[in-house]
């Protein structure tokens, strides 16, 4: 089982975020924060629309049992540690957006249903109709991400193709755990995350979103458990 996928999704987000690079000194930082602000929105609708449609008690645990324990065991900031500690080495400058824009593209290209769902499929049938549809739409927003916040975006595709890559190779494994009602649950809780990802963008609402991933795997005891 291979990995053509996630290489595809990944090599969209450099190929788009290398585009916004070549953009970046030409727009100016008021009309930056301008097209960071309107993608805000944007994530947010998707967010709202993934939200909908899970159970309303499961999304609620998963989400509050989530976050105590991404705050107990500091998520966020071994996240943001990770970003600044690679700033340090590819930039001089102590005030670069590296971090900022490794850590917000990495959450936001890896939450989400298209990412779990997109995987499984292009692992089990070779199916690449969704993670195509996701490398466009990822590939389309790094342009104008890469624009505001530099080279980190660039960098968040590692992750992209080390996650949906390990999906995707052991699909095999996980077609009797990832049921689409399961999935449905999954998108639920990571609609709220990618809401907040949304808010932080375009109010700057400074949500710790890492903090809230072990919301997926109480989504799933909670799925397994008690639904």
């Amino acid at each position: 089982m291979g990995i053509t996928g996630a290489i595809i999704n990944a090599l969209a987000i450099v190929a788009g975020g290398a585009v916004g690079l070549l953009l970046r000194g030409r727009i100016t930082d008021k009309f930056s924060q301008s097209i960071i602000r309107v993608l805000g929105l944007c994530v947010i609708t998707i967010g709202m629309r993934s939200a909908i449609g899970g159970d309303v008690m499961l999304m609620v645990v998963s989400l509050a049992v989530g976050v105590f324990i991404g705050e107990y065991i500091r998520i966020d900031d071994g996240l943001n540690k990770f970003g600044l500690w690679a700033q340090d080495r590819l930039t001089k400058d102590k005030n670069s957006s590296f971090a900022e824009g490794f850590v917000t593209t990495t959450l936001l290209y890896c939450v989400g249903a298209m990412a779990i769902v997109g995987s499984i499929e292009s692992g089990l049938m070779g199916d690449l109709s969704v993670i195509t549809t996701k490398s466009i739409l990822d590939g389309i927003s790094a342009i104008f991400f890469a624009s505001s916040l530099g080279v980190g975006v660039l960098f968040s595709a590692a992750a992209v193709l080390v996650y949906q890559g390990t999906i995707e190779f052991f699909a095999g494994h996980l077609q009797g755990v990832f049921t689409s009602e399961l999935v449905t649950q999954l998108s639920a809780v990571g609609g709220v995350m990618i809401m907040a990802i949304g808010l932080n963008l375009a109010i700057a609402a400074k949500f710790k979103v890492a903090n809230l991933l072990p919301g997926f795997l109480v989504a799933v005891t909670y799925y397994y458990v008690i639904l």
